[in-house]
């Protein structure tokens, strides 16, 4: 999947000034001349107060190698703190703030995978969603193999953007295999059948406004029973299965027809496009628009 690198989605970052914050050694698009991957090695300074990082559609994966620091980042909630030595994964979608103190040997190489790359082999591999906090949380407990494939990488040295399309894949296929696909459904049964119901009801009323005490009637269940039984066979929320679903259905028809992004927003059940734009950005880390034109 080649990625032309005037698409790849470091949009979010026109006009932020990183070089207050770091020196860029190397960068593989401009050193190698990939296309299909993007990895930069930094050099950080000591000190950053108050760093923000803007949200992008890409996996951002982060390997220190050398220095010392205690980090501490917020997202939407409180500030957690941990040690810069471990591998961390941005998480697409999200904006962080940022704040350490370190000292002057602080090093990293950075390696981003393309948003439609991890989509295509997610699909290859069968179509379940990616759990990103999932990866990112797994992540957090190490991996070894991980971290000298990212190091592989960027020591390679390849001008060949075949290397660098090999390596995006298999980078994707070890994250989603052992970090982020979320399992399926386990095997048939009674309870699967009446969650199988609600999920037929949730595709063929996709654009209607739907309530949890409507699905679970489907489904012949009470509405707490429902939730326990649909969360325990799918791994999610009913409401967050059926935003899903919308969100899958916005995505074929901006792939696949001409619609204006007004009339597919109702079709998805979204009451405007700004609606199906803000939640498309919290699925997706793009907006419809830009997703349509990659």
């Amino acid at each position: 999947m080649v990625f032309d690198s005037e698409r790849f989605d470091l949009q979010p970052y026109t006009g932020f000034d990183m070089s207050r914050f770091v020196r860029r050694t190397y960068c593989s698009w401009e050193d190698s001349g990939w296309q299909s991957l993007l990895v930069q090695r930094f050099e950080h300074v000591p000190v950053a107060e108050d760093l923000h990082l803007p949200a992008t559609a890409d996996l951002h994966l982060v390997l220190p190698l050398s220095g010392r620091a205690v980090m501490e980042t917020r997202g939407e909630g409180r500030w957690n703190r941990h040690r810069w030595g471990r591998l961390e994964l941005a998480v697409p979608g999200r904006p962080v703030r940022r704040r350490y103190r370190g000292n002057e040997s602080m090093r990293s190489l950075q390696v981003h995978i393309p948003g439609t790359t991890v989509e295509s082999i997610a699909a290859r591999l069968g179509g379940r969603a990616v759990d990103h906090e999932a990866m990112a949380a797994s992540l957090a407990g190490g991996d070894p193999l991980l971290e000298e494939l990212i190091r592989a990488v960027g020591d390679a040295g390849e001008d060949d953007d075949l290397y660098a399309e090999s390596a995006a894949a298999f980078l994707t296929v070890h994250l989603l295999t052992r970090h982020a696909l979320k399992p399926g459904p386990p095997s048939a049964g009674r309870e699967d059948g009446r969650v199988r119901a609600a999920i037929d009801m949730m595709r063929d009323r996709l654009a209607e406004p739907l309530s949890l005490a409507e699905i679970a009637e489907e489904a012949h269940l009470s509405v707490y029973h429902f939730i326990r039984v649909f969360k325990e066979k799918t791994g999610e929320t009913p409401h967050r299965f059926l935003g899903g679903l919308r969100i899958d259905e916005a995505r074929r028809l901006l792939r696949d027809t001409d619609l204006p992004i007004a009339q597919i927003a109702p079709r998805c059940g979204f009451s405007t496009p700004g609606a199906l734009s803000a939640a498309f950005l919290r699925h997706t880390g793009s907006r419809p628009s830009d997703y349509r034109n990659s």
